[in-house]
């Protein structure tokens, strides 16, 4: 969004990145750098660095990295506009926005405030006459009045148009209760309300917003649970029921159960740490936001054959985002809605302190594939669990486990151990291989680290770091670089170049964090990357050879069959020369 550059300069400058990321993160000062554990995975050593400088931020561990906007917009999940909003508040700025993005503010703002009051209404119909039954399954289901009050829970009347007309006298208008999704239309062009004859669990930000709706059928209809659509405040791979309280929880976990009544039901009994992901399967993006707020998950899905799916489908990607995972068995109970109601929150937390890690849990399910009184199988369970053994990352932990698959299969330690061996030994030969490959094409490390961004030229684009990583330090040198963002050879570094220009036209200083609405999360923190490289001495010499780098493999790839062979006499000749 363009926000006037003038502006962002201001906005940059009152919110000095060290402060901010200091709110967030401790951080120790290491020469000119501050150093802290990063806020977005987990790790025990401090690979989170910020440059006060060059005003940027960037992890040596997960990559990620920008300016202080990125920050924001990656600590607390915000877009770029609501980003510098939420700075601008914070600095005492007021934000000047043209007409199409306040407009388009405007139309969020309105999405926001029309379920704000759907949910309001719904909690009103579910204490009339109407909401009946639904207070009924409510006193069925033995949530308290406070539950009912702190989830905003309501009802939906058996009714075509009840929220529809309720809303359009509020002064909603037909496109927007669309927008919003909350009526549908219908093949003849007319309106609908989508929710109908349900309970209502509104669907909360973690700014406290309401974005969309879940709605549990009162009769044998079905869908059972009815979600709200995709809409521009509203995206279900980003957002997790309940996370609005979880993340302050004082709990050293989150508790990732499989439904909204699951959740509800943990924190009525005291685990407000709980959330569930809003009617589809756990995302890299719910991964990814549950990594902000916890180090620790715990998995709490049905047993039934379909949750034990959806477990280990989780785990992966809960360990790719730097979490520990532990998987909670129930015995007795097919939810912890169950679980809680016939034996009591005392010994959930009990069963909560014995949750397995994941190998325990992995290495279980495994097991109970097999019918292990069978040899052919037995073989084939030791099989399987040596290449899982052979994937933990410790000689203790392999020994561990590997032992209890011997004990399992009835087989002694050391046969068990000499598979595990092997299958570990092939493991680490391929990393190994893997490595050697990458170490013996020094190309390659040079490479972007950040998906989608290549260098087709890796001699010039060196060269383009290097220059941008000199005007960034000595701004005043780059009256002396005679380069079209066109030459450089990649398009980003280009239009980073390109920024650079524009900025000191308009008498600013060249920055980085201004550009965090123009780029991509992933281009900023490969930039900031870029720009954390050790600096080499700034010299006329260094920008001399950047510039005749860049202009010279331009020149090479641009010109013409003639051009060509006129540039290699002249070259040859000079070289004889």
């Amino acid at each position: 969004m363009p926000f006037p550059p003038a502006f962002l300069d201001e906005l940059t400058a009152r919110n000095p990145i060290e402060d901010v990321v200091g709110q967030y993160v401790t951080l120790t000062r290491k020469g000119s750098n501050l150093f802290g554990l990063c806020p977005f995975h987990s790790e025990k050593t401090g690979s989170f660095s910020v440059a006060p400088d060059k005003g940027i931020y960037y992890c040596f561990g997960c990559h990620k990295g920008g300016g202080v906007i990125n920050f924001i917009m990656e600590i607390e999940s915000l877009d770029y506009p609501d980003a510098v909003r939420f700075l601008a508040k914070r600095a005492g700025l007021e934000v000047p926005e043209d007409e199409s993005y306040r407009s388009t503010y405007r139309r969020q703002e309105r999405l926001w405030a029309l379920c704000r009051d759907a949910a309001r209404f719904f909690r009103s119909e579910l204490f009339s006459p109407r909401g009946e039954e639904a207070r009924a399954y409510i006193a069925k289901r033995a949530l308290s009045q406070q539950t009912v009050v702190r989830f905003g829970l309501g009802f939906s009347p058996n009714e075509w148009s009840a929220l529809l007309d309720a809303m359009t006298q509020k002064g909603y208008t037909r496109q927007e209760l669309l927008d919003a999704g909350l009526v549908v239309k219908s093949q003849k062009g007319g309106i609908y309300d989508r929710f109908r004859n349900r309970l209502m669990f509104p669907i909360i930000d973690i700014r406290g917003n309401v974005i969309g709706f879940g709605g549990r059928v009162m009769d044998d209809s079905t869908p059972k649970y009815l979600n709200s659509p995709e809409t521009i405040i509203f995206n279900k791979r980003k957002n997790l029921f309940a996370l609005n309280i979880a993340r302050k929880t004082k709990h050293p976990c989150i508790i990732l159960t499989e439904g909204y009544m699951d959740a509800i039901a943990l924190h009525q009994y005291g685990f407000d740490c709980a959330v569930a992901s809003l009617g589809t399967s756990l995302t890299e993006e719910h991964a990814n936001i549950l990594a902000k707020y916890t180090q620790q998950v715990v998995l709490t899905y049905d047993g039934d054959e379909a949750g034990q799916n959806a477990t280990q489908r989780a785990i992966p990607m809960l360990e790719k985002a730097g979490l520990q995972v532990k998987v909670l068995r129930m015995q007795g109970a097919k939810d912890p809605d169950e679980f809680l109601k016939k034996y009591g929150a005392d010994r959930f937390s009990l069963l909560l302190d014995q949750s397995e890690n994941q190998a325990e849990y992995r290495l279980e399910s495994l097991r109970r594939k097999f019918d292990l009184t069978q040899d052919e199988q037995r073989v084939e369970f030791l099989r399987q669990a040596a290449e899982l053994v052979a994937t933990l990352s410790t000689a203790v932990e392999r020994e561990v486990y590997g032992r209890r698959a011997a004990e399992a299969a009835g087989v002694s330690y050391e046969a068990m151990k000499l598979e595990a061996d092997r299958a570990y030994r092939r493991r680490t030969a391929q990393a190994k291989k893997k490595q050697e490959a990458i170490d013996l094409a020094p190309a390659r490390t040079l490479q972007p680290q950040i998906k989608g961004i290549r260098y087709d030229n890796l001699r010039s684009a060196m060269a383009e770091e290097g220059l941008l990583r000199t005007v960034l330090r000595e701004p005043a040198l780059m009256s002396a670089v005679p380069l079209r963002p066109d030459q450089f050879s990649s398009p980003l570094l280009g239009r980073v170049w390109a920024a650079f220009c524009a900025q000191r036209a308009q008498g600013q200083t060249p920055s980085l964090a201004p550009l965090a609405g123009e780029l991509e999360s992933g281009e900023m923190a490969h930039l900031s990357a870029v720009f954390q490289k050790p600096n080499t001495p700034v010299s006329d010499d260094a920008l001399r050879d950047y510039i005749a780098i860049i202009t010279e493999e331009y020149d090479r790839t641009h010109a013409s069959g003639s051009e060509k062979l006129l540039a290699l006499a002249a070259r040859k000749k000079e070289t004889k020369g």
